[in-house]
């Protein structure tokens, strides 16, 4: 089901594309680069793998493995509107209500026969324990060997060589069972497109701090999870310079994102996956512009060739989702700074205990910053206990407060 869903959904973006709006390529681009992404994956014309979410997915590429993490296809099924009856199914196999709606999705998806079995399954302790579950399971249910790797949650030499000693680890371990170790020169040919990538996205990202900001409400949203994915491929180069070219066209035009900001807001963590109205509500009616996604931003060192694996341990050590949390509060309140924002948003995702256990500190962190926060108790992929009307009335004096605020400041 899903692999027609996403081969029909690349065909029509192409037919799309074809008509030559430029004003919308780079976020068409995103999603066709998405769609393609899921249909090589349900397609299985080479080696797949099911991921963790801080997986190094450079050295999957360099190995030559289409790889992905499984909450993608949670994200997936909630904007093809099909979620429902994957959370129904593992539900219905007694999963609990409680837990993460998208790895609920993702193992009820497997009992449908919606996941193509994969040749390798790739845990990591970060973001969460709940992704390692899920993984587990994929690994039992499919009769595969299960390769975690553990991050260590701090970025001190110990850690960093704790780190890369693991990830030589995974490389021998893919690498043997394809018969096909790591090529210096494969790997070359990814690092350099993976760092002229980080380039341009850095370049992307700085230009949405414009005010006002060049970027729709779309445009950015989860631009950084899709680019992890892509890191290293000639797709991931491509989608990276549009992003950056069309930004900078807008910016010398003096194109604003929205009509009218009023107010510039960083989201935090997760966007909504489902189709909701919410940040039309906050564009359109509020003139509230969200100008910073957390995890996008360039947080890491290009890395060399002949310290590979310290180099990719690094980076992902210098994931947000990955440092300790005072770390994690400092970051977002220096970028919220940058991107002059006036308030955060923070979806509190409805079974996460990583992001709904973090809010109070995270809450407390960024208000003693100078940045009110709105706590949204929302399923950010299980559409069915949505209520517009509540959140809507709590965004309007949250946007109305802050635009008070600002003007009072002026």
């Amino acid at each position: 089901m899903l692999g027609r869903y996403f081969e029909e959904l690349a065909a029509g973006l192409e037919a799309k594309l074809k008509q030559g709006d430029q004003e919308i390529i780079a976020k068409k681009n995103m999603a066709l680069q998405t769609a393609r992404l899921g249909a090589r994956l349900y397609r299985h014309a080479g080696p797949i793998a099911w991921c963790g979410v801080a997986t190094p997915f450079e050295l999957m590429h360099a190995l030559g493995v289409t790889s992905c993490f499984v909450e993608f296809v949670g994200a997936m099924l909630a904007s093809s509107g099909a979620v429902g009856d994957a959370l129904d199914a593992g539900e219905a196999a007694g999963l609990p209500s409680d837990l993460c709606s998208y790895h609920r999705a993702v193992q009820g998806a497997a009992l449908l026969g919606w996941m193509p079995e994969p040749d390798f399954l790739v845990a990591t302790s970060s973001p969460c324990s709940g992704g390692v579950a899920t993984i587990e399971m994929l690994a039992r249910r499919y009769g595969k060997e299960l390769f975690v790797l553990h991050l260590p949650g701090r970025s001190d030499g110990e850690a960093v060589h704790y780190l890369a000693q693991q990830l030589a680890q995974l490389a021998e371990h893919v690498g043997s069972r394809l018969a096909r170790p790591l090529q210096q020169s494969t790997l070359q040919q990814v690092l350099e497109r993976a760092d002229r990538a980080s380039a341009l996205l850095g370049e992307a990202f700085r230009l949405c701090r414009t005010v006002p900001t060049p970027a729709r409400r779309n445009d950015m949203a989860n631009l950084a999870f899709l680019m992890a994915l892509l890191s290293g491929t000639e797709e991931g180069l491509q989608l990276a310079t549009l992003y950056r070219d069309e930004l900078a066209r807008k910016v010398r035009d003096g194109v604003g994102g929205i009509a009218g900001e009023r107010v510039r807001l960083a989201w935090f963590q997760n966007r909504i996956q489902f189709r909701s109205p919410l940040e039309q509500l906050l564009e359109e009616e509020l003139g509230a512009a969200i100008v910073l996604d957390e995890l996008n931003e360039v947080d890491w060192e290009p890395i060399a060739v002949q310290d590979f694996f310290t180099g990719l341990a690094r980076k992902m050590l210098a994931n947000p989702l990955s440092m300790p949390l005072s770390a994690r509060i400092d970051r977002l309140a220096r970028l919220a700074g940058e991107y002059r924002v006036d308030g955060v948003i923070a979806p509190c995702h409805w079974g996460c205990r990583q992001g709904t256990g973090a809010r109070g500190l995270l809450t407390e962190g960024l208000r003693r910053a100078g940045f009110p926060v709105l706590n949204l108790e929302v399923d950010c992929i299980d559409p069915r206990p949505f209520s517009a009307g509540q959140l809507r009335t709590r965004l309007q004096a949250f946007v109305e407060m802050l635009a008070a605020r600002r003007g009072r400041e002026s």
